[in-house]
């Protein structure tokens, strides 16, 4: 009996170890998985002087996201006008810095100020984990610090920055390089930097002017590509700057694409059962569609497609069932919609300001940090919003919190905060 019981602890055993893992922005990089927590038991209230387990004190703001595997914590951080870009180790137990990687680069790299450096979160397995710091390049280390390999990109221009985050699936590092010019999707091997594949896609701009006197065009990508089971068949999901885009894992061949999103992708594409929505980003079109084909399948395939007075976009929703719950980075705050017809369900505020970060689902319930620093936990209802608790820190924020083992990971302008109950 003793032995029995072992045989079947060693089996369960890698499915315990890997339900605690954050690896990648937003989770874990399968769609059916992307923006959800594991487990339960995640608090729903706290404030600086309530279930805070640690604290750790960072040096700049920053955009980007903290992501969790092994009892350790990665996050980027950029200082002296990115001149200095981090990767941060932390232990996820005590918030004690373990170690801390610099890249220096120097040359001039065009963002917004909204937009530090360091804007792209970091991605992790078991072994790795692969930061992407712009034109810097890309970089691996062990989980001990050591320096793996690193890859050179070329400069990234874009009068916004980068932050479209890498993911780590089977043997593949997964990047959306850009915006800009040059923009393409890429697979490295994880093991050794190697070029595996690159997708090209047509249509790059700078966002800035032309030196006779044309006018800027802005179009870009920001979106972090994920990894979707449609049919029999996995695929590479990401939204480049007007259409999504589906990529054969092993080759990078274009499979399927669809039309409609008007230059701009700054949140993720939202893949349900059958259905994916997009919605772009500074107010542009949103479009509902059926997932799978091959080549142009903007026609047999987009369901719906709203053009005109749509919210700003940056952080992405989660669906739950037939809807999509969203937030945004405008006057409205939170929205839900019907993902089968567009339509809007109901769009509300909440007390704070507008959302960056994205929303995750835990334990049946959605959080979403504000840019006031200031998490709303909200029932998921397609009837009205529905505010739990709003969770303040008075510290800004445009991260989105990582969610491990009943802790919550969350970064602010001023620190990097380990949550529990």
């Amino acid at each position: 009996m003793a032995l029995r019981m072992l045989c079947l602890l060693c089996l369960m055993l890698p499915t315990m170890l890997s339900a605690a893992e954050w690896p990648a922005f937003r989770g874990r990089v399968q769609s059916e998985f992307r923006g959800r927590a594991e487990g339960t038991g995640y608090p729903t209230e706290w404030s600086k002087d309530k279930n805070i387990v640690w604290k750790l004190d960072l040096p700049d703001a920053g955009n980007s996201s903290p992501v969790v595997s092994g009892g350790k914590v990665f996050l980027t951080c950029a200082e002296n006008n990115g001149k200095q870009r981090h990767l941060f180790c932390v232990d996820a137990k005590t918030g004690k810095e373990l170690w801390r990687k610099t890249v220096d680069h120097l040359q001039p790299e065009p963002t917004h100020k909204t937009n530090p450096y360091c804007g792209s979160s970091p991605a992790v397995d078991d072994e790795r984990v692969v930061v992407w710091h712009g034109s810097a390049g890309i970089f691996c280390y062990d989980h001990a610090g050591n320096e793996v390999w690193k890859k050179e990109v070329g400069p990234i221009h874009h009068i916004w920055g980068y932050g479209s985050s890498p993911i780590i699936y089977e043997d593949m590092v997964i990047l959306n390089i850009g915006p800009g010019v040059q923009t393409y999707l890429t697979a490295l091997n994880v093991k050794n930097g190697k070029t595996l594949w690159e997708t090209p896609e047509p249509g790059g701009n700078l966002g800035e002017a032309g030196p006779d006197g044309e006018k800027a065009r802005w179009i870009g990508s920001w979106s972090t590509p994920q990894i979707a089971k449609i049919g029999e068949r996995t695929q590479i999901i990401c939204a480049m700057p007007t259409r999504v885009v589906s990529y054969e894992p092993s080759t990078g061949e274009i499979l399927w694409f669809c039309t409609g999103i008007q230059d701009l992708s700054y949140s993720d594409p939202l893949i349900g059962d059958e259905i994916g929505i997009m919605l772009g980003g500074f107010q542009r079109a949103g479009m509902g569609f059926r997932l799978g084909g091959e080549g142009d399948v903007t026609a047999s395939n987009q369901l719906w497609r709203v053009a005109q007075r749509n919210p700003q976009r940056i952080g992405s929703g989660v669906i739950i069932g037939q809807f999509a719950y969203l937030p945004t980075a405008g006057e409205i705050a939170v929205q839900c919609l019907d993902i089968r017809t567009g339509e809007t369900k109901w769009e509300d505020r909440v007390p704070g300001t507008a959302f960056w970060g994205s929303m995750i689902l835990a334990d049946g319930l959605l959080y979403a940090t504000d840019q006031a620093g200031t998490t709303h936990v909200i029932k998921p209802n397609p009837e009205k919003l529905e505010v739990v608790v709003s969770n303040k820190l008075g510290e800004r924020s445009n991260s989105t919190p990582a969610f491990v083992d009943g802790k919550i990971y969350l970064r602010t302008n001023q620190g990097l905060y380990c949550v529990s109950n």
